[in-house]
């Protein structure tokens, strides 16, 4: 009974220090927001669409209006108003793509005097945007979802809690989120329906339950301007494109974030401007095939080769002609800050012409570490997974990206037990993996997705038990050759960009080299150029570092001094370090 007590004082406590307005809802729809703050009383009613907007899908299409996004829609302007200065707590799961569509969210909902607030606690809204590739990644989101009704049935009707859930799972699973929930969640919004966010939140405020997971043909978010939900990093994702085409019969991304379409150039290199303003030092460019970039908005400046493919590979769908391609972006994309590393991920391995490899080579700035997923490594496998490539030619290409690129490091994705594979197909894939010899691996057990090609001709027939074990061989063998690559590392200066303190103690601190391999340095201080004075290290400097030990997964070593990206370049090219 004292409990009771005291969980409804608090309730009451936080309800009106919490609010500036209580927000009444009567069945008439209309709403009356009655404040400390707001001189006069001011009334809202929910008008629906008018008999014009039901009839428009069938009229000609040079006779539907269209509307212009900075129009104001009458029936949704009231409600977004709703949402001013309600706490908004963000999760992220999955990819750096979700990172970076989180940071969308938060543009958008920014803009309407959201607050961000890191407490599930103190939050009145929270977003999970979630990743539907595999089902561990889903039944993480359905637990986390179990975990918050209980939260949200302790807040009550007095101190309301809304969860919404964004993203791949969300445009997976579509309304099935809202009824299996057990009343959980109010909103589901698929990846292309973010700009709809503060009419959704309107509507739950409402009562009602929010579903928008249209996909869209054109949608790339280009003027919105991403905002960063950490401050303190000095590493950035920039998406360049969205959608994906090539379609693998194992994977669920072009169901869930739709066909392939480009971002207009000149909006990333804004957005990569002003990160270099803001002080950012790394880059890392996004898209599910990033390197098939092609802006058809604006002319080309390069003259890009006949065949845009990789020698040995193919893809399902025709040639695509004209615009922009990912060399050229890459390039003008380096200019913009010298002293920025540039990366980018996920590449496709069919895409990787030697105009790409070239401006690798001729910047500095553009780190010379290759994300080159093979998946796996036998040639009848990989036809049945439709990658466009047999193992062969993946090894050609890898030997050919080395040549050209002396030094470059490899990280890839590794699939096991995908339908049909043998004991001998299995053994193609280790044997691919101590071939090329990577730096980092994602390591996965094939996990069957509904509305996917495999789904719908091959038979998920390799035990769960066999998975795991080949998981675990991959695993042992990643780690074995990657410390045996770390290792040539002992005894050389690396240039280090200095991320921040290390997890495991303040007294370190991290960073990476330009092969993306991490680095652990004695947290301690170094001399400015040219003086004697001694200032700490901060996140964003470069420094060289001398490596004086490794495992397979860090470097630890010496820091020695501070420099630049470029003047460390150039010293190296004259054998100074």
């Amino acid at each position: 009974m004292i409990l009771k007590k005291i969980n409804v004082a608090y309730r009451y406590s936080r309800l009106i220090s919490k609010h500036k307005s209580i927000v009444l809802l009567h069945t008439t729809n209309i709403v009356k927001c009655c404040s400390t703050t707001i001189k006069k009383k001011n009334e809202y009613k929910f008008d629906g669409p008018s008999l014009k907007d039901f009839i428009a899908k069938d009229l000609p299409q040079e006779q539907i209006e269209l509307v212009n996004n900075e129009d104001k829609i009458p029936y949704v302007d009231d409600m977004v108003d709703l949402g001013q200065n309600r706490k908004v707590y963000i999760e992220v799961y999955g990819c750096q793509m979700n990172v970076n569509d989180a940071e969308i969210v938060w543009s958008i909902l920014q803009n309407e005097s959201y607050i961000k607030t890191n407490s599930i606690y103190e939050a009145d809204v929270i977003l999970l945007v979630t990743c539907a590739i595999r089902d561990g990644a889903e039944n993480k989101i359905w637990t986390r979802i179990k975990q918050l009704r209980s939260v949200k049935r302790w807040r009550g009707k007095l101190d309301p809690l809304k969860i919404g859930i964004l993203g791949c799972m969300a445009e997976r699973l579509k309304e099935k989120l809202v009824s299996d929930s057990k009343g959980a969640v109010d909103l589901v919004a698929g990846p292309d329906s973010y700009r709809d966010l503060p009419r959704l939140l309107a509507k739950t405020e409402a009562g009602q339950k929010a579903v928008n997971v249209l996909l869209s043909f054109d949608e790339t978010y280009a003027e919105i301007k991403p905002v960063k939900l950490n401050d303190d990093n000095v590493t950035a994702y920039v998406s360049i494109m969205r959608g994906c085409d090539n379609m693998c019969t194992y994977c669920i991304v072009p169901f869930t974030r739709g066909r392939e379409r480009s971002r207009p150039v000149e909006s990333i290199l804004d957005e990569i401007k002003y990160l270099s303003e803001k002080g950012f030092k790394e880059v890392t460019l996004l898209g599910q095939n990033v390197n098939s970039y092609r802006d058809l908005s604006t002319s080309s400046f390069f003259m890009p080769s006949t065949n845009t493919l990789a020698s040995g590979f193919k893809t399902v769908y025709k040639e695509k002609k004209g615009g922009v391609r990912f060399a050229e972006l890459l390039n003008r994309v380096s200019d913009v800050d010298p002293e920025m590393r540039i990366r980018f991920t996920s590449p496709h391995p069919k895409d990787f012409p030697d105009e790409v490899l070239d401006i690798i080579l001729e910047k500095p700035n553009v780190c010379k570490n290759l994300h080159l997923p093979a998946q796996c490594g036998s040639t009848e496998v990989l036809e049945k997974m439709r990658r466009g490539y047999t193992r062969e030619s993946y090894l050609s290409l890898a030997q050919h990206i080395r040549d050209r690129l002396p030094g470059v490091t490899y990280s890839s994705d590794f699939i096991a037990g995908f339908c049909g594979e043998t004991d001998e197909e299995f053994e193609d894939t280790i044997s691919l993996m101590e071939t090329v010899k990577y730096h980092n691996a994602f390591l996965f057990a094939y996990s069957m997705r509904e509305k996917t090609t495999a789904y719908r001709r091959y038979k998920d027939d390799v035990p769960h038990e066999i998975k795991v074990e080949r998981v675990k061989k991959m695993f042992n063998v990643f780690r074995r050759d990657a410390e045996i690559l770390n290792k040539q590392f002992v005894n050389t200066e690396q240039l280090m960009l200095v991320e921040g303190e290390s997890r495991r103690s303040p007294s370190d601190l991290c960073g990476r080299t330009d092969g993306n391999i991490k680095v652990i340095v004695p947290n301690t201080k170094l001399p400015l150029e040219e003086s004697s004075l001694n200032q700490d290290i901060k996140p964003g400097d470069y420094i060289t570092v001398k490596i004086i030990e490794s495992n397979s997964q860090v470097l630890k070593g010496m820091p020695l001094k501070r420099t630049g990206l470029q003047e460390y370049e150039k010293k190296k090219k004259t054998n100074i370090y």
